[in-house]
């Protein structure tokens, strides 16, 4: 798979994929603040724990559903390059992780798959774009 023009099916538009994001940290945000202080704190435990609870929630939904929150949300999946369908737990917690550490989905190839996608060999795509892979 190291052809580009290789990939079965087109890739999700960044705008979206940003916008997946913002919902899913703002999604974190909000149940960490409910326990702990987040605001006012740089660096202190609700930064912590924001970024675990991003990487939990962005693992088990993405290997379960197909997808974190903000994903859902945005009507874009996750999906394994070689068959089309969804990640196993191990494969999903590695590519959160990646995603947590930033530089990893900043380095990408022409169609838009980060090196977050290239180590678990995955593609983030639309919903219509998942259903017609599976079906």
């Amino acid at each position: 798979m190291s052809d580009p023009r290789a990939l079965p099916y087109e890739t999700a538009s960044w705008g979206r994929r940003v916008l997946a994001l913002i919902v899913d940290w703002f999604a974190c945000v909000a149940v960490v603040s409910l326990f702990t202080p987040v605001f006012g704190t740089t660096g202190g435990p609700g930064s912590t724990y924001t970024l675990a609870l991003f990487v939990l929630e962005s693992a088990v939904l993405t290997c379960t559903v197909g997808g974190s929150f903000g994903k859902m949300v945005t009507r874009l999946r996750v999906v394994r390059i070689d068959s089309g369908g969804r990640l196993d737990p191990l494969r999903s917690l590695a590519r959160s992780i990646l995603v947590a550490l930033v530089i990893p989905p900043l380095v990408f190839r022409p169609d838009r798959r980060g090196l977050h996608d290239m180590a678990a060999g995955t593609a983030t795509v639309t919903l219509r774009t998942a259903t017609r892979q599976q079906g």
